[in-house]
């Protein structure tokens, strides 16, 4: 019997999107006011969600308070309050639109999980606009 636990985070982040190969005249083309040189920012919520049996000893899938531990220092620790261009070595030289920032998410979470566990992040960029990732 599989069961998906779920533990909401939030974080604050500036970004810009843009490519370094680009004209600043295609940049704009393509990412509009989200190219803009200062950098814009979002208050990001996050949902991580993990698959996994019911331990018969503890009746968890995964200790929540380890949960919360994995994404407070792989994920908030690392993310809010930063630049993520400039403060967050993963997008040196990768574009940080929501779709990167989420894979990159999995992937710091996946290394820290049991393999036995399936991982679902959701991204939420603004309240309308989200991502999900589940290792696909």
């Amino acid at each position: 019997m599989k069961v998906t636990v779920s533990r909401k985070a939030h974080f604050n982040a500036a970004h810009r999107l843009y490519r370094k190969d680009w004209s600043h005249e295609k940049n704009d083309a393509v990412f509009g006011k989200c190219n803009n040189p200062n950098f814009h920012g979002h208050n990001y919520e996050l949902i991580v969600s993990v698959t996994g049996e019911i331990d018969k000893e503890t009746g968890y899938v995964i200790d929540m308070k380890v949960l919360k531990d994995i994404i407070k220092e792989e994920i908030e620790d690392a993310f809010d309050h930063k630049n993520l261009n400039i403060e967050v070595p993963e997008f040196k030289d990768l574009n940080p639109t929501a779709e990167n920032i989420v894979v990159v998410i999995y992937n710091k979470m996946k290394l820290k999980l049991d393999s036995k566990f399936d991982l679902e992040i959701i991204l939420f960029e603004t309240p309308r606009n989200f991502v999900t990732y589940s290792g696909n």
